[in-house]
C-alpha cells in the first residue's frame, strides 16, 4: 500500500519540521505521497503543493483579520478536496488556529488526524484541550513534559523530541565559527537578537541597542553580532541603529548564509546572548550559551491577548522555553516594564563576565539537550503511518 498523507504547514518553522518528517516517511514508506500546503523545504522533499505556505503565514491578530478572506478561501478549498478524495491521514504542523479547525472536520468524516507541535496550553488557554481531544487522533509533541498533559486528558500522544536537538551540535565549535566571522578567539562576543517580527524590532531593538551601549562602557572591545532573518527586518533594525549607534556591531545577513541560519553563527560564536522570547531562546540553550530573555508587548496587544485567552499572565511563571523545560529561572527574564536598558545591561554583563555562572548554565543546558535528543523524523513518521493504517 502507498500511503497518501495530507499535510498543512503555515510558517517557516513548520515547513522545516514537516520536511524532516517527510524524509522519515520516505524512509519507511518509499512509495508514499504527500500533498497539501507547505513551503520550500517540503517542496524539496516532494510535496504536491496545492497552496504555498505564505497563504497561511500571518503575524499577529491584526494581520490575521486583514487576511481573513484569503485564509477562508484556502481553508474551504483544501477541506473540500480532502473530503471528496480522502487521504489516508492528515498531518497538521503547528498553525493551530487553522489546523485544529480543519482536523475537526476531517476527523468527523472518518479521516485520521495527527497534530505535530502541541499548542502551548500549559501556558495559555488550557481549555483548548477539549477542541484538541475532539479534533486530533494523535498528538506529536516536542517537549517531554507535554506527554503527561495529553495522557492525563485522554489524548493519544507520542513525545518525538525536538528536531533542533539533532541538528545543533552537542559541542558547539566556537573557535571555528569565530574564524569564519573574522573574530579573535579571545574576544568577548555578544549575540544581540531582538526578534524576527516587525513588532519585536520596534519594541525591543531600541532597548537592546541602548543596553549594548552601556555594555561597551564596561568593555569597549566587546564585539556585538546581530543576525537578521531577512532584508526587511534588517532595514527596520538599521533605522534604530542610526538613532542609537553602537560601535563594534556587525549585522549578519541571512542571505549570505542560505544553508544555515545566520542566528546560528551568532549563537555559536557568542559568549552570551540578549534575546527576544521565542524559539531563539531554545536555540541559544542548545548552543549552551548563557542568555538574558526579554519581551515587550504593546498595550493594545496585551489587551487583545488577555481578551482572547482570558488570562493576564501565563499559567507558568516563565516565558522562556529553557526556563520552562528546566522548571526554574535558569536564566533571567526581563519583561515589559522590567526591560529597561539598564536592567538588560546589568543582567547581560553577568552572562558575559561571570565564567563560573556561564559554565554552570552550559552544564544545565547540555542535560536539557540530551532530554530533547530523539529520532524525531523516525518517531513522527511511525506514528503518522500507523494512523494511516500502514504497517511499519
Amino acid at each position: 500500500m502507498s500511503p497518501r498523507v495530507a499535510m498543512v504547514a503555515g510558517e517557516p518553522s513548520g515547513d522545516l519540521l514537516a520536511a524532516r518528517v517527510m524524509r522519515g516517511i520516505a524512509d519507511l514508506a518509499p512509495q508514499g505521497r504527500c500533498e497539501g500546503i507547505g513551503g520550500p523545504a517540503m517542496a524539496e522533499q516532494g510535496l504536491d503543493t496545492w497552496h504555498p505556505m505564505h497563504a497561511l503565514t500571518v503575524f499577529g491578530y491584526v494581520d490575521a483579520l486583514k487576511r481573513l478572506p484569503g485564509l477562508l478561501r484556502t481553508y474551504g478549498d483544501v477541506k473540500r478536496r480532502w473530503l471528496q478524495d480522502r487521504p489516508d491521514v492528515f498531518v497538521g504542523i503547528d498553525a493551530p488556529d487553522f489546523n485544529l479547525r480543519l482536523e475537526l472536520q476531517l476527523r468527523q468524516a472518518g479521516i485520521p488526524t495527527v497534530h505535530f507541535v502541541g499548542p502551548s496550553i500549559w501556558a495559555w488557554r488550557y481549555e483548548r484541550i477539549h477542541k484538541i481531544r475532539a479534533a486530533v487522533s494523535h498528538m506529536l509533541v516536542l517537549f517531554p513534559f507535554e506527554e503527561a498533559i495529553y495522557q492525563k486528558e485522554g489524548v493519544p500522544v507520542t513525545y518525538v523530541g525536538h528536531p533542533l536537538a539533532q541538528v545543533i551540535p552537542m559541542r558547539p565549535d566556537r573557535e571555528g565559527v569565530r574564524a569564519k566571522l573574522a573574530l579573535g578567539a579571545g574576544e568577548r562576543v555578544l549575540a544581540l537578537m531582538p526578534g524576527s517580527r516587525a513588532s519585536e524590532i520596534k519594541l525591543l531593538a531600541p532597548r537592546f541597542l541602548q543596553a549594548a551601549g552601556l555594555l561597551l562602557k564596561q568593555d569597549p572591545s566587546l564585539r556585538i553580532l546581530v543576525p537578521m532573518v531577512n532584508a526587511q527586518r534588517r532595514a527596520e533594525f538599521e533605522v534604530w541603529l542610526r538613532q542609537y549607534p553602537v560601535a563594534n556591531l556587525t549585522v549578519l545577513d541571512q542571505a549570505l548564509s542560505p544553508s544555515r541560519p545566520a542566528a546560528w553563527d551568532a549563537l555559536e560564536a557568542a559568549d552570551a546572548v540578549l534575546v527576544a522570547s521565542g524559539t531563539a531562546t531554545l536555540e541559544a540553550a542548545l548552543f549552551k550559551r548563557p542568555m538574558v530573555i526579554s519581551y515587550v508587548l504593546s498595550s493594545a496587544m496585551r489587551r487583545i491577548m488577555a481578551w482572547k485567552s482570558g488570562q493576564s499572565r501565563p499559567l507558568v511563571p516563565w516565558v522562556g522555553l529553557p526556563n520552562v523545560l528546566l522548571n526554574d529561572f535558569a536564566v533571567p527574564e526581563l519583561l515589559q516594564e522590567d526591560a529597561t536598558p539598564e536592567k538588560l545591561a546589568e543582567a547581560t554583563w553577568k552572562a558575559l563576565s561571570d565564567t563560573a555562572y556561564a559554565r554552570r548554565t552550559a552544564e544545565r543546558f547540555e542535560a536539557m539537550h540530551q532530554t530533547l535528543l530523539r529520532d524525531t523524523p523516525g518517531l513522527a513518521a511511525r506514528a503518522i503511518l500507523r494512523e494511516a493504517g500502514h504497517e511499519v
